[in-house]
């Protein structure tokens, strides 16, 4: 029970840490936890209870395109991809359902988060696609922002059944299962090479 309530304590507050680093050093790496600012301490959305449906029924599906840009080689952009839940073997871009209790920006971040473990600056939609769902044959009106990565977790809710690459665009498209995503990352270039 006191290592739950040193754990809530110090999760509470951050800066409790600082003074206690000295003595976290002499203790073995086995019983010291990750450190706070690496881990997101919220766990997936599940169901559908609050999931959004345009006026056809049509599932309302937001995501992100997470991208950096690479210092070591003149400012190319990465991208970031994530590996399918299910028995899937391709390389996605995080996105999910939109609920009616977030805006839709919310929702991209929060699926983000979710799915991939990064966060960052969100930038204007790069458009809607409509595709159908493998496994629930329901037609899905997808959107889908670039999220500039500020900021990427170790330990995400998602982090025991997904992985993550960062990848150069061209090989993002390559890799992509979804046509649909591979149109976004299309527009997501037409964009970043216009400026």
């Amino acid at each position: 029970m006191t290592g739950i309530y040193v754990s809530l304590f110090i999760s509470n507050y951050p800066n409790v840490t600082s003074h206690l680093s000295p003595t976290f050093d002499n203790i073995p790496s086995k019983t010291v936890p990750t450190p706070i600012e690496k881990v997101v301490s919220l766990v997936s959305r599940t169901g559908r209870d609050l999931q959004r449906y345009n006026t056809a029924g049509y599932r309302q599906v937001v995501g992100c395109i997470p991208y950096r840009y690479k210092k070591d080689c003149g400012g190319e952009i990465e991208v970031l991809l994530i590996s399918a839940q299910k028995k899937g073997k391709g390389m996605l871009l995080p996105k999910g359902g939109w609920e009616i209790d977030e805006s839709m920006e919310e929702a991209a971040l929060r699926e983000t988060i979710e799915e991939a473990g990064v966060t960052g600056q969100l930038e204007e939609t790069l458009g809607k696609w409509q595709y159908k769902s493998k496994r629930h044959s329901m037609i899905h009106d997808g959107y889908m922002f670039p999220l500039l990565v500020s900021q990427q977790f170790e330990r995400w809710p998602e982090s025991d059944f997904r992985h993550r690459k960062w990848v150069c665009l061209s090989e993002a498209i390559e890799l992509c299962q979804n046509w649909w995503m591979r149109e976004a990352l299309e527009a997501f270039i037409s964009r970043k090479c216009q400026r």
